[in-house]
């Protein structure tokens, strides 16, 4: 076994996201002194999922009572307000209405109108009038009101997290893409991109779009391969046509939450995203496209089973993606006054969407463990809301795993990670 010197850390984390940043700063809050590396290989934090997000936190409602997604966003959203205002990030509660605009949408409203109760949630059912006293250019035949909804900059969050995580003890180190992974008895020995290797007792995987890449690295087969897709986003230029947040019905058939109109901390409104297939992990647009990983996904079986079930709403996707016209007409439903030249582009975003080999979309968060590891495989929306308590859930997990090396939770030790 070898001694607590030899090793450069305790804990290292692969992943400077939201997800990742909160592991390593709920590790330093459970147990104070642990050696803890976060491997980031961008520039800084949040350069992708989590900086690329329309900014909403997450009330819960859509999420099926005793899912992961339901309890972690719950308790995520009002720790993460919590957060914001202790660390003065900015942040606003402004709640959401979630609109009906045809017949077929009312039993699907009425009934995240029940979720919404069971959650405890302050759901208000509105009519048409109702919805213009909130919202006057937007239309819809019924909506509901979620007071507990708003937005933040998870950007800041991300990197106040980091500043906290360096203050504690623990080492964030941008610039280090891993490249090998050599599991031993004793724990890991991870080598990045032109640095040296790092020992570690325990290598928490939160690498979003390549966590499944990681976990085979590691030697541990996922089970999952993960999907890219590609969310893109119009910022709106007359902010003024929209006062909050205001989503579509969702169909529950994907895990998507439809085009809806965002205004964040900065008072501008973002519509947006649409789902199309991205042709890289990092595919911010059709242009961008790798090879090995297109070739990655179009090998999985998995892919073809989802293409094959829903063909139909994936062309309206994409077509709505080559067509700023057939946009706008999907974002007249909810907000007539919108003309095609309102709609100015913005950055994109890439969901990392874990698929099972049978063509089910992962919809929860998926955590796994092996020797000396632990995987986050799957973290969609509402990850970045959620992001503390699932910190904490795999922070408890990396810390077990640690104990397994003979690891103890030091009273007060000194020194930090390489």
């Amino acid at each position: 076994m070898m001694t607590h010197a030899a090793y450069d850390c305790d804990v290292l984390v692969i992943g400077g996201g939201i997800v990742g940043l909160s592991t390593a700063y709920a590790i330093t809050r459970a147990a104070p002194g642990t050696r803890v590396t976060v491997l980031e290989k961008e520039g800084g934090p949040a350069r992708h999922q989590t900086g690329r997000n329309s900014g909403v936190i997450h009330s819960g409602i859509y999420y099926r009572p005793g899912s992961l997604k339901a309890r972690y966003a719950l308790r995520g959203s009002a720790e993460l307000v919590d957060f914001c205002a202790e660390h003065g990030i900015a942040h606003a509660v402004t709640g959401k209405l979630i609109v009906a605009t045809e017949r077929s949408e009312l039993p699907r409203l009425h009934a995240l109108v029940q979720r919404g109760r069971e959650h405890g949630l302050p759901v208000r059912e509105l009519g048409p009038a109702q919805i213009t006293a909130y919202e006057p250019q937007v239309r819809g035949l019924a909506a509901i009101r979620v007071g507990t909804t708003g937005v933040c900059d998870f950007r800041a969050v991300a990197a106040r997290l980091a500043d906290v995580v360096e203050a504690a003890g623990g080492t964030v180190r941008y610039g280090s893409e891993v490249t090998a992974i050599d599991r031993r008895p004793w724990g890991v020995a991870v080598r990045t991109a032109g640095g040296p290797v790092v020992r570690a007792r325990v290598l928490v995987n939160c690498a979003g779009l390549h966590s499944d890449r990681v976990a085979r690295l590691a030697g541990d087969e996922p089970g999952v391969r993960i999907v890219p897709f590609r969310g893109e986003y119009y910022e709106l230029a007359r902010p003024e046509l929209v006062r909050g947040l205001v989503y579509p019905v969702p169909d529950p058939a994907f895990p998507f939450l439809g085009v809806h109109l965002t205004r964040g901390v900065d008072g501008s409104v973002h519509v947006g995203p649409n789902a199309v297939p991205a042709l890289a992990r990092e595919g911010y647009g059709w242009p961008v496209v790798r090879p090995a990983e297109l070739l990655s996904t179009l090998s999985w079986p998995g892919s073809w089973r989802i293409a094959r079930r829903h063909w139909r709403y994936g062309a309206g996707e994409v077509h709505r993606s080559l067509s700023r016209r057939a946009f706008t007409l999907a974002v007249r439903r909810l907000l007539p006054a919108v003309r095609e030249e309102d709609l100015r582009p913005s950055p994109a975003g890439v969901r990392a969407q874990a698929v099972l080999r049978d063509g089910t979309l992962v919809d929860d968060f998926l955590i796994r463990e092996g020797p000396h590891t632990v995987h986050v495989l799957n973290a969609p929306s509402p990850a970045a809301t959620a992001s503390l308590p699932i910190g904490r859930e795999v922070a408890r997990r990396a810390l077990r795993r640690a104990r397994e090396t003979g690891w103890r939770p030091p009273a007060v030790e000194s020194g930090h990670c390489v």
